[in-house]
């Protein structure tokens, strides 16, 4: 089957067995109800609907199923390891944290310890076009959040993360 446009990606996630398609999904964003109902609606006429849909299922998803997919992310500013299609991802997106200097990767490693006492997660951010300067400044932001504000921003940076994977991952 051929999607429209000849995107061969959707079409090999369209057609893939269900348990193929629900592993790539779980890369895209780590909480397997994320990945079983994404997969179960399969299949979608263009990427567009598909980066829709797993934008849709992310930013709906339970606290408790969001904090199954936090536990997939590394710090920011950590060195990621692993080969899986998360950790690769995860490379990409936190790339310009490796031009941060000294000083603003000290205050990130502080900011992530601050914040983890205080949410009691690790701080999620769509790293990918920001600078290290960005980052710590909606790092510090955010400390300021109450639990429930914080907890509508990490659903918020899930879906900006997971909408990104799925059109890198279309091609």
């Amino acid at each position: 089957m051929t999607a429209p446009g000849g995107d061969d990606a959707l079409a090999r996630f369209n057609d893939a067995p269900p348990a193929e398609a629900a592993e790539l999904a779980f890369g895209w964003l780590a909480a397997p109800a994320f990945a079983m109902v994404l997969t179960a609606g399969r299949p979608y006429p263009t990427v567009g609907a598909l980066v829709g849909k797993a934008a849709e299922l992310a930013q709906a998803m339970s606290w408790r199923h969001a904090s199954a997919a936090l536990a997939a992310h590394p710090r920011i500013g950590d060195r990621v390891e692993g080969d899986s299609a998360s950790a690769a991802a995860s490379r990409r997106e936190q790339s310009a944290m490796t031009d941060a200097d000294d000083a603003v990767r000290a205050a990130i490693a502080e900011g992530n310890r601050a914040y983890e006492e205080r949410f009691g997660h690790v701080f999620l951010i769509r790293a990918a076009g920001r600078t290290p300067e960005e980052v710590l400044a909606e790092l510090q932001r955010r400390l300021g959040n109450t639990p429930e504000a914080e907890q509508a921003e990490v659903r918020t940076q899930l879906t900006e993360i997971t909408a990104l994977r799925v059109r890198q991952a279309m091609g």
